[in-house]
Formats: C-alpha cells, sequence, structure tokens
C-alpha cells in the first residue's frame, strides 16, 4: 500500500512539473509580429514592484541579462528605451523586432529569497524581409518597379529550445503566404514558395516576377499554432516611386519630339539666310566684273583719242 501511495506522490509531482514547465515557473508561449508592442505579465505576489527582476535570455545555455532589478530599468542593453515597468510588474517592450525573440522571466524576491512562482515567457516573433532591398523598402512596404522579380522571406524567430522541425512535428507550428483573401499562394503557378529551417528559426519564401496589376498588391505571411492563427505579416508592393521616375526619363524624349518642328523650321531659315548670302555676293561679284569691264572701255576710248589728237598735232 505504502508503496502504491509513494507511485501516486511521484506520478504527481511529474503531472505538475509537465503542467507548469519546470517546478515553480509557469511558461507561456507568445507569437507576436515584429514592429508592434507587446505586454508579458508577472505573477505579482508583493504590493509593489521594487523587488521585482525581469531576466532575458536567448538561448537554453546563453548567460540572462537583467532587463530590469529589483524594479530599476538596466540602462546598459541595447533596448532599455523601448523598456518600461508597469505597476502591476509587467514588462512592456515596444516596437519588436526579430532580435527581441527568446525567453523572458519575472521573478520577486525578499531579503533575497524568491517569492511566489515565476512566470517565464517564450517570445516567438515573426518578421517579413524583402529581396532585392531599396531605400524605400521596409518590413510593411516595398517600392520596385514592375517586370522585376522580388522575394519576400517570412521569417520565425523562435524564443524555446526547441528547433523548428520540433515545433512544427510537435506542436503544429505551420507558415504559410496568402493573398488578401487569405487563399494559400501553393497553389498559384506563378509564385515559387519554398520552406526551410534552421536551428532558431523556420523560413517560408515567396517569389515572384511582378506584373502591371500588382501595384498595391499585399501578400501576408501568417503564422498558426495547431490550425489557430497566432499572427500576421502583410507586405506591400507599390510602384508610385517608379512611376514618378519614368515619367521623369520620358521627359527628354517628349520635350525633343516637341522641338523637332522648331528644329526644322530653324535650320530651313538658316539654309534660306546662307543661300540668300550666296546669290548676294554672286550678284556682287557680277557687278564688280561688269564695272570693271565698263572702266577697261573707258581708259581704252580715251587712249585713242589722245592718239588722235597727238597725231593732227
Amino acid at each position: 500500500m505504502s508503496d502504491k501511495c509513494d507511485l501516486c506522490l511521484l506520478g504527481l509531482i511529474i503531472l505538475s512539473s509537465l503542467l507548469t514547465g519546470i517546478s515553480g515557473v509557469d511558461d507561456d508561449h507568445v507569437f507576436i509580429s515584429s514592429g508592434v508592442n507587446v505586454r508579458l505579465s508577472c505573477n505579482k505576489a508583493l504590493s509593489d514592484c521594487k523587488s521585482t527582476t525581469w531576466n532575458y535570455s536567448r538561448f537554453r545555455h546563453s548567460a540572462a541579462v537583467e532587463l530590469i532589478t529589483l524594479g530599476i530599468k538596466n540602462k546598459n542593453t541595447e533596448r532599455h528605451e523601448r523598456l518600461s515597468l508597469e505597476s502591476d510588474c509587467s514588462l512592456n517592450i515596444k516596437n519588436v523586432t526579430e532580435e527581441d525573440y527568446g525567453s523572458y522571466t519575472c521573478r520577486q524576491y525578499v531579503n533575497g529569497q524568491k517569492q511566489g512562482t515565476d512566470a517565464r515567457f517564450y517570445l516567438h516573433v515573426l518578421h517579413v524581409s524583402v529581396s532585392p532591398s531599396s531605400s524605400s523598402s521596409s518590413s510593411s512596404q516595398t517600392e520596385i518597379s514592375p517586370g522585376c522579380s522580388v522575394t519576400l522571406s517570412c521569417q520565425l524567430y523562435l524564443g524555446t529550445v526547441f528547433s523548428c522541425d520540433d515545433r512544427v512535428s510537435s506542436e503544429g507550428v505551420e507558415l504559410l503566404w496568402v493573398n488578401q483573401a487569405g487563399v494559400d499562394l501553393k497553389s498559384d503557378s506563378r509564385y515559387q514558395i519554398l520552406s526551410s529551417s534552421h536551428q532558431h528559426h523556420c523560413i517560408i519564401t515567396l517569389t515572384t516576377t511582378l506584373l502591371n496589376e500588382d501595384n498595391n498588391r499585399e501578400w501576408r505571411c501568417q503564422l498558426t499554432h495547431r490550425n489557430q492563427l497566432q499572427t500576421s505579416v502583410t507586405h506591400t508592393v507599390k510602384y508610385s516611386v517608379v512611376r514618378s521616375t519614368t515619367a521623369t526619363a520620358l521627359t527628354p524624349d517628349t520635350t525633343a519630339n516637341s522641338l523637332n518642328p522648331v528644329i526644322v523650321i530653324v535650320v530651313a531659315a538658316s539654309f534660306a539666310l546662307l543661300l540668300l548670302a550666296l546669290i548676294l555676293c554672286v550678284i556682287r561679284k557680277k557687278r564688280a566684273g561688269n564695272r570693271r569691264g565698263t572702266g577697261d572701255s573707258v581708259e581704252q576710248t580715251d587712249d585713242a583719242i589722245y592718239t588722235e589728237i597727238t597725231a593732227y598735232s
């Protein structure tokens, strides 16, 4: 009988550990998109937050970083400007980036002794990048010209010790590219969609050649967990800048075409003036020649008269 009770007690301990992750710790998974704000609650056991510490670690064996120490924000961390502690000891993270994924643990102390149950969150961040990138590209919008090939890369950064393959197979985590109507784009032949996995993040890429009608089109990468939508990131392609550039590029040609008649008129007028100048020059030469001829004949006549007068005399 005693052995059976011991077995029952052991079973309860194991079950309690499974329900709370590690004994004395409440685990929770948070799926969120980059660029938004997130609030992580703490199991507040005290009346204030002066004994609250928030720790962060990206990997299982990496050293923990204290973001909040006994209610005071650590300014030595890179993200300190985006962190804040609420009156209920919750941790706020503004404008989440893909660098924020990992585990966050809230713990409270009194006289160096831990109080209550730790609250631990595994923060998983969904982020979209685009290739080729441009100065006007962002995670939500890209300005590019039609006819170009574009690749949208959707990455899920996992804040747990499990790899992407583990999460997909055991937890039912799935990434999908869908259109504005929510239809899976795998069924559309104009899109090439590839999935891959790394130790700490899952990737699904969408590659396509942009058509004229793709202006302002939205593609959405969505994350589902056990067939339930958790979060999504929408990316939009715009042609506005490219159109203005095209118009500018066409302006010299259009201006040149509009100036063609003027150029023809100027050339024709110049040619006419040149021809008139040549004609006037020829006329002047002829007149000069005639004058010389007349002058010679007058001189000859004078010579003849002079000769005759000499002869008579």
